[in-house]
């Protein structure tokens, strides 16, 4: 029907605003990744449509990325300098490898650490971690929040069971912009 617009269109005109608006406020420069900003907008709008328990709305917000990815860590450092979460600092962390895990609200897995996904889920049993990654079929295997592209934009895969199994609770507004796995 004209003028009615679908759950999908309607999904990817917020995902495209999401990144407008954040890219919008900062100069870009030629030299920026591009992808690394779109997914530190991604994951630090993650946060914002999840609740995590009490004991985690204290402190800093920590958000870890597992391995050396510079771009997008500066990104994430650019992020913290300038937002909160609530009244929480951001705090961005790197560790080179699953054993070096400490107490995250977010743990990021890039696709050249993906082998490490059972390590990261060993590691946090018992915590309120959201882990994300960005490797085909890892939300089958543990992940809750999985990036994909999507007809040539960035979009992502949700496991909604596996968030739950750490105490997360996901927005419905976030669970209608991702592809549901199961």
């Amino acid at each position: 029907m004209k003028g009615n617009l679908s759950i999908r269109s309607m999904k990817h005109i917020v995902l495209v605003v999401f990144s407008l608006l954040f890219l919008s406020a900062h100069k870009i420069d030629p030299k920026d990744d591009t992808k690394a900003k779109i997914k530190a907008v991604y994951l630090y709008n993650f946060s914002k449509y999840i609740d995590w328990p009490e004991d985690y709305k204290s402190g800093s917000f920590v958000v870890t990325v597992l391995g050396a990815n510079s771009s997008l860590l500066t990104e994430l450092d650019k992020m913290a300098s300038l937002k909160k979460l609530g009244n929480q600092e951001i705090s961005v962390k790197s560790i080179s490898s699953a054993g070096a895990l400490e107490k995250s609200h977010i743990i990021f897995i890039p696709f050249e650490n993906s082998g490490q996904l059972n390590e990261v889920i060993s590691k946090i049993k018992g915590n309120s971690t959201l882990i994300v990654t960005e490797k085909q079929g890892l939300t089958k295997q543990g992940a809750a929040i999985n990036f994909i592209v999507k007809d040539n934009k960035q979009a992502f895969e949700l496991n909604k069971a596996n968030a739950e199994h750490y105490k997360l609770k996901v927005s419905s507004n976030l669970v209608k912009l991702a592809t549901l796995i199961e």
